[in-house]
């Protein structure tokens, strides 16, 4: 049991220490593999060299002899400036004024780790351990502009590690499972009023943390119905957080809160065939339930609702299709597409997340130094299909300012490398 030991410590301290948020569809992240990067998750849910695949479909660590372990390093560089048109109080009818109309660039760059530690048992028997952050937002408007009632920043952090196990029935069957424990934290803060109303609005924070974890599980199944062909399915299961924190604005005193959230299941299908010795040809759908996140009150410490959180968002879906080659014994080069449905539209965006429908285009590299040590390396570039802000009357997060305009100059870039080792 000692050898285990290397894999468990280097599966999980990187991410604990220092996961960072990014901005993402809606909020999940799927980043959390350089090797399906370079194919934008085209069959993420069947097995390769990396590890990573474990994340969406537990059983595939039946592939990994020995004992190994990965570490994946992604950067996240996002961008997109909101560009108000129009910004009125309802109330009086009049435009809001003294502020600028542009929230300038709301992405923040973010550092994104994951790890994934694997040992085979027996020919049959594998345990494992993966530590990820599956959801992070960071946006961050300029503290003064005509949205800001909206959103002057927002954050969501967490961490997720898994314990799995998984079994060989046969030749040609795998099944696998494992238990999810997870913290999450989330901090929103937004302006009280704007001008010429308030010239100088100070700002509401509500902060909440699950101090109690949430758990969940995953399982999922891969299947070689003959030499050369895969088929995965995965499963994460939703998750609720037990939120408790506080309410503050301004420079009033604190009051404490609790709300509860329930993150979404996702359901990961995926093929790879195996073309030539040197070709092979990947696919994948996911699904994400995010139409479960609805709306979640936030009650203080007697049970009065205090706010709302009204996010209304649609279920998310991404369909991919990549293709991988080894140029050499030692050099393996990946390309893929993507098509991303974002669970937020016009109906439900807000500028805390002026999230749309995406195009991903990405490309990778893994080189095998040793068998016992490779790297692999991911680049994507995310193309957002063009968006509005149009919170009205209409809108779950309507509070009485009409603001309407363009999402503009918006474009995700995504580094990352892995470093894969085998004990």
């Amino acid at each position: 049991m000692t050898r285990t030991i290397p894999f468990a410590v280097a599966a999980t301290l990187s991410t604990i220490l220092f996961s960072s948020s990014a901005l993402a569809g809606a909020f999940a992240l799927r980043e959390q593999s350089s090797w399906f990067q370079g194919m934008s998750f085209a069959g993420h849910a069947t097995a390769t060299k990396s590890l990573s695949s474990m994340y969406w479909n537990p059983s595939t660590m039946t592939a990994h002899d020995g004992v190994q372990s990965e570490t994946v390093q992604t950067f996240v560089l996002p961008r997109g400036t909101i560009d108000l048109d129009n910004a009125t109080i309802d109330v009086l009818g009049i435009p809001v004024t003294g502020v600028p109309y542009s929230s300038g660039d709301v992405g923040v760059n973010a550092w994104l780790p994951s790890g994934y530690g694997t040992w085979k048992v027996n020919d049959r028997l594998s345990l494992g351990v993966s530590s990820n952050a599956p959801y992070g937002l960071e946006t961050k408007p300029d503290i003064e502009w005509a949205g800001q009632v909206y959103a002057r920043s927002s954050r969501v952090f967490s961490v997720n590690v898994t314990p799995m196990a998984a079994f060989q029935v046969t030749d040609k069957f795998s099944v696998g499972a494992g238990l999810q424990l997870e913290y999450i934290q989330v901090r929103l803060k937004s302006a009280t009023g704007v001008p010429p109303i308030a010239a100088a609005s100070p700002t509401a924070e509500l902060r909440g943390e699950d101090y109690n974890l949430g758990f969940g599980a995953t399982v999922g199944a891969l299947f070689e119905p003959w030499k050369g062909t895969q088929l995965g399915i995965g499963y994460r299961s939703p998750v609720e957080h037990n939120l408790k924190g506080r309410l503050v604005v301004g420079g009033d005193a604190p009051t404490p809160i609790r709300a509860n959230i329930i993150m979404p299941e996702t359901v990961s299908v995926s093929f790879q065939q195996e073309l030539n010795t040197e070709w092979r040809a990947l696919g994948s759908f996911e699904w994400t339930h995010w139409s479960r996140f609805g709306t979640f009150p936030v009650f203080n410490l007697s049970g009065d609702v205090v706010t709302e959180l009204p996010f209304q968002y649609n279920d998310g879906y991404l369909i991919a299709l990549g293709t991988e080659y080894d140029f050499t014994e030692n050099i393996t080069g990946r390309f893929g597409l993507a098509y991303e449905w974002s669970p937020i539209d016009e109906a439900n965006r807000t500028p805390r997340l002026p999230d749309s429908n995406r195009f991903w285009l990405s490309a990778g590299l893994s080189y095998f130094y040793e068998d016992w040590l490779s790297f692999d390396f991911g680049y994507t570039h995310i193309f957002p299909e063009a968006s509005n802000i149009n919170i009205n009357p209409d809108h779950p997060f309507y509070e009485g300012i009409t603001i309407q305009g363009p999402v503009n100059d918006t474009n995700i870039d995504i580094l990352s490398a892995a470093l894969r080792i085998t004990y």
